[in-house]
């Protein structure tokens, strides 16, 4: 696949999630300005080790292709973007950060094409919002409800796990999941250890920091 343009984040970014970003580097506003110039997108990829300003991380081999949906530039020269996930991809090869990061990479979609069945995502999408609601409780940023009745089975499990209340190593583990079923029973399963952790810090009156 061509190269692309890359941007390496501190946050997993999932599949028809929403993406803002304050950009104020020089690389990545010339990252802006190419993906404006032709509208093929931009790679991003989780950070696992060290920092977004300067270069010098450790970068994920998995990341989500990211498209512009609104830019608008400052008379400072930052940028305030709204981009939004669409697909998987894995990264084969690293090139130069020259202009900015960039990578060879290729798509990565699910494994099989089957899906679990509409109860069973409305079931764990109540386990969301309970989870959610305690994590609110303790002062962690609220989650917003779904809103589930026109998606089709895909688009239900990929809302369920872009809003889901969870660090982000978990979240990358969702995202490299091989398909939605075993993608759904994954976060089913990390959602049923977050209550019983919330569950422990409620019951002990603790406020936890941010996270």
């Amino acid at each position: 696949m061509t190269p692309i343009p890359m941007f390496p984040l501190g946050s997993v970014l999932l599949p028809s999630a929403p993406l803002p970003l304050h950009i104020f580097e020089d690389r990545y506003r010339t990252l802006i300005r190419t993906c404006l110039e032709r509208p093929t997108g931009f790679g991003v990829t989780l950070i696992a080790q060290g920092h977004e300003v300067g270069g010098g991380d450790l970068r994920t081999a998995v990341g989500v292709l990211a498209m512009v949906e609104e830019a608008i530039e400052h008379d400072d020269g930052r940028w305030a973007v709204l981009a939004r996930g669409t697909d998987r991809f894995r990264v084969l090869r690293w090139l130069d950060d020259d202009p900015h990061p960039i990578a060879q990479i290729e798509l990565w979609p699910d494994e099989n094409d089957l899906l679990p069945e509409r109860e069973r995502c409305l079931e764990v999408e109540q386990l969301r919002r309970e989870v959610a609601a305690m994590a609110g409780s303790l002062g962690y940023r609220p989650i917003g409800p779904n809103q589930l009745d026109a998606l089709s089975e895909l688009e239900l499990v990929q809302r369920l796990v872009a809003t889901c209340p969870l660090g982000e190593s978990d979240r990358y583990d969702l995202l490299c999941a091989p398909d939605a079923i075993t993608r759904l029973d994954l976060l089913e399963q990390r959602l049923l250890d977050q209550r019983v952790l919330f569950g422990a810090e409620l019951a002990m009156g603790q406020q936890p920091p941010d996270w």
